[in-house]
């Protein structure tokens, strides 16, 4: 039995198997077939973490701000190539905006994040490297991931083209 707050279903590709949360389980299977790994991820981080500032106060208007919002991490250099095929499975749209500029309405968060090893064994010496991507974007993009990975996997590619910047516009912000 899962521990885990959102309802899951079990994600096999080859050697790779987990209980993934219900309404990201698609997009994690069609990232692993395309060879790609993923660490961990969420459907709802602000439903996951809601309980945190019980403990620690100070994490409230954060976990506040992950309602409604999904995190996938992964080894960066996989992390890189999901952006990668969602940016050349569609148009440059308002959606791509979002993935790539962090001012468009509900940009995307995207960072590298630096672990290092002695956080995992203390009797190391201090050494960070980078080794983490952490992709988070609102739940609601989720149904456009899909279409763009099963483009993307199909080799149904967009052409480059100009970026529609007019959802930054103020006449479309307002």
């Amino acid at each position: 039995m899962s521990e885990n707050l959102h309802p899951v279903r079990r994600v096999s590709v080859g050697d790779l198997s987990a209980d993934i949360d219900e309404e990201l389980a698609p997009i994690i299977e069609i990232t692993w077939r395309l060879g790609l790994k993923t660490w961990t991820c969420c459907q709802n981080a602000g439903e996951s973490n809601a309980d945190w500032p019980e403990q620690l106060p100070h994490m409230a208007p954060v976990i506040a701000a992950q309602m409604g919002w999904a995190y996938i991490d992964f080894p960066i250099d996989d992390g890189l190539a999901f952006l990668t095929a969602l940016a050349q499975a569609g148009p440059r749209d308002a959606f791509y905006l979002r993935m790539t500029h962090w001012a468009a309405p509900d940009s995307w968060d995207v960072s590298a994040r630096p672990m290092d090893r002695a956080t995992f064994d203390q009797q190391r010496e201090s050494q960070f490297g980078l080794r983490l991507l952490l992709v988070r974007f609102p739940s609601y993009d989720r149904a456009e991931i899909l279409r763009r990975l099963t483009e993307y996997e199909a080799g149904r590619l967009t052409p480059p083209g100009p970026i529609d910047r007019s959802s930054m516009s103020p006449r479309h912000l307002v």
